[in-house]
């Protein structure tokens, strides 16, 4: 009986340690691929909650906002990760001048096949590196915007005001325009459209727009609220009420709703008409009545 398992067990070994390539001096066996495959995902595993424990144990003691500490954190697991494979392959006895021909391989599908992958990824990069956007910011890139919850080695996630997530390539943030309403600063301008008819007075306009804006808690004081005289439309007085505010950076639309009621209701009070288009309309020549006989 001893000596069935024993041949068994030798079968086993002699299969985990079947010579399936060699690179160099490495011999790469069933054993060496499962260790590679097991210690791979520990790495992958040690290395997120090493960010993790970074960001939220070490980082945000500091001054530096959110979005500097995602992407030092982030940075960090990159490295973490090219030490540790680094590592990993060495223990295996893998010399790396033997990868040479795998990473021309390598190079040549990324010129026919992985481009895209590899645009993507440098892009991360240079986002995480030179930070034209980082994570709380609000963006418009294309039709899509809202405000970015992470940056990836491929794809940046954005979480639009309708609570919808959209993955964005890193790529369209370095090709393409990119509106960062936060860069820099959370203090933004809105501006908000106002027609009134010509018989208005427009002092009275300017005051009671004014006073619109300071009834809004979430209107700064200081850059005060300021109005506009854009325009002489065909049947109204083109005005636009300009408004700062910090805490209305993520919810424009609700901000700029919010103001449009209280004008509304403070037109009304003061007998501002907000008027609609109107056409005069001029018939010239003789209209028949209707008993009339009508030339055939």
């Amino acid at each position: 009986m001893n000596e069935s398992f024993d041949a068994y067990l030798r079968k086993i070994l002699d299969l985990l340690n079947y010579n399936i390539f060699a690179l160099g001096d490495a011999r790469i066996t069933p054993l060496s691929i499962a260790y590679i495959l097991i210690f791979a995902i520990v790495i992958i595993y040690i290395s997120g909650k090493l960010r993790n424990l970074l960001i939220s144990k070490l980082l945000q003691r500091t001054r530096l906002d959110v979005g500097a500490q995602q992407a030092i954190g982030t940075i960090s697991r990159y490295l973490m990760l090219f030490i540790g494979f680094l590592i990993l392959l060495q223990t295996v006895g893998i010399n790396l001048t033997t990868l040479n021909v795998l990473a021309g391989a390598v190079g040549i599908g990324i010129g026919f096949g992985l481009q895209n992958i590899a645009n993507n990824f440098i892009s991360g990069l240079i986002i995480l590196l030179e930070r034209p956007i980082k994570v709380g910011d609000r963006i418009e890139v294309g039709p899509v915007h809202g405000r970015v919850q992470s940056i990836g080695a491929r794809s940046t996630s954005i979480r639009t005001n309708d609570n919808i997530a959209i993955i964005v390539p890193n790529s369209k943030f370095i090709s393409e325009n990119v509106i960062n309403w936060s860069f820099g600063s959370d203090m933004v301008r809105f501006r908000i459209p106002i027609d009134v008819s010509y018989d208005s007075d427009v002092d009275l306009v300017t005051r009671v727009l004014v006073e619109s804006a300071n009834e809004l808690d979430d209107v700064l004081k200081e850059p005060s609220p300021s109005v506009r005289f854009i325009s002489f439309d065909d049947s109204s007085l083109h005005f636009e009420l300009r408004a700062w505010s910090r805490t209305m950076l993520h919810r424009p639309g609700f901000f700029k709703s919010s103001l449009n009621y209280v004008i509304l209701r403070n037109f009304r009070e003061h007998g501002i008409e907000i008027p609609f288009p109107q056409r005069d309309i001029n018939i010239r020549g003789q209209i028949p009545l209707a008993d009339e006989p009508r030339p055939e």
